[in-house]
């Protein structure tokens, strides 16, 4: 959705396309990028990234937010030294060849096997003392490290959340919803606390701020609560 479409949301359910809201539409813009940024916090939609690897690498002038996990690509990308694709043989596949054949009908194929058990054995022992593509994010000075445990990648796949600066960045029908009702709930306390400013005893007609600016407190605490019971723990808290 686009920022003028939000608008014209906040707009038909404050006023039913009949009465005329007190604040501009620069106001409601001003809105909708205040309710953004309370909800960056919350937003656990992940997008990926392949680039060079480096023990160090420089994401200051990226839009990251948070790192959730690092890859290698070999495996896909294939070898950029060789132009050769790396081929992982399956273990149980294997296995299973094994199991119909006997002994002699495949050359050096036990020897293999027994190679590739200690090699897999060699590569337990070595992330049991180093953590392969474990990682930690530098917020402040915007970098990136990156432990490769054994041989170093061509390239790595960053998943991570981004930084969102305009509302049309965001694509999930989920957090479009949520973004449009704490919109709609700041606008609310915002011209609920502009009607209650001034009061009249003696007026025959009252404004409804006072409980146009309860329903946006209720509202907004609605919301927060409820994304932050659902917000992913498992997600690097910043």
């Amino acid at each position: 959705m686009t920022e003028e479409e939000y608008i014209e949301n906040i707009k038909l359910v404050l006023t039913g396309g009949i009465l005329e809201l007190e604040i501009p539409d620069s106001t409601l813009s001003k809105v909708l990028k205040r309710s953004l940024q309370i909800l960056q916090r919350y937003i656990d939609s992940t997008e990926l990234i392949t680039v060079p690897f480096a023990r160090c690498i420089d994401i200051s002038n990226s839009e990251i937010s948070s790192v959730v996990k690092v890859f290698r690509v070999e495996g896909t990308m294939g070898d950029t030294e060789t132009g050769m694709s790396q081929s992982v043989i399956d273990p149980m596949y294997a296995q299973t060849w094994m199991a119909f054949t006997n002994g002699g009908s495949m050359y050096n194929f036990n020897d293999y096997i027994l190679n590739y058990m200690s090699y897999n054995t060699l590569l337990q022992v070595r992330n049991t003392t180093s953590t392969d593509m474990a990682f930690r994010q530098d917020h402040s000075a915007g970098k990136l490290y990156i432990n490769p445990a054994f041989d170093r990648p061509n390239y790595v796949t960053i998943e991570y959340v981004p930084v969102y600066k305009s509302v049309e960045q965001i694509t999930s029908d989920y957090w479009i919803e949520v973004l449009q009702r704490l919109a709609i709930a700041e606008t609310k306390i915002i011209l609920g606390r502009i009607r209650t400013r001034y009061t009249s005893s003696s007026s025959l007609w009252q404004q409804d701020g006072e409980a146009m600016l309860s329903e946006g407190v209720a509202e907004e605490k609605e919301l927060i609560d409820r994304l932050t019971s659902n917000s992913q723990i498992i997600y690097p808290i910043d």
